[in-house]
């Protein structure tokens, strides 16, 4: 069990923005049904066997479906994604299907929903899923990828959307 900080949690979230991310989104599908979010703790964990890991909130329970579904795709989204990034980030309310028809969609190799024009996607089948505070942690065996245009990513800093 993780002891309590002396740190309080408003400060930790004011210093973490300013730590610059790139912004993706993280797509799943199957049994469990369609699910989607907005993320920024996400990276390679190696690349033998290639890995990534990625970070959802797991006090929403909608992101159960990540784990039941055992597969997702982590896509790498540009500054022409900013509208896409903000719906899937759930500020806008709208339900899964209207954000995901903001998008062109098709699948790799695991059947996750893959952003046609992304930067980066990685198709990832469930490796392992480890719980920590208010997050759980995906770690994903990477079973295919698309490489996009080589673009300016998005970039989230300061509470913005921002581009290099």
């Amino acid at each position: 069990m993780l002891k309590k900080s002396d740190v309080e949690p408003q400060t930790y979230r004011d210093a973490m923005a300013r730590f610059a991310g790139a912004v993706h989104v993280v797509t799943t599908d199957g049994e469990a049904g369609l699910r989607g979010a907005t993320v920024i703790a996400a990276c390679s964990v190696s690349d033998a066997p290639p890995m990534i890991l990625v970070c959802i909130n797991r006090e929403n329970e909608k992101n159960e479906a990540f784990v039941k579904n055992g597969r997702f795709a982590l896509n790498t989204l540009t500054p022409a994604h900013e509208a896409l990034a903000v719906a899937f980030s759930g500020a806008t309310g709208l339900p899964a299907a209207e954000r995901f028809a903001l998008g062109r969609w098709n699948t790799i190799a695991s059947g996750a929903p893959t952003l046609v024009d992304a930067m980066a996607v990685f198709d990832c089948e469930l490796f392992e899923s480890k719980d920590m505070a208010t997050h759980r942690i995906l770690f994903g065996k990477v079973t295919g990828i698309r490489i996009g245009d080589s673009l300016e990513p998005l970039l989230y800093h300061d509470r913005r959307y921002r581009v290099l």
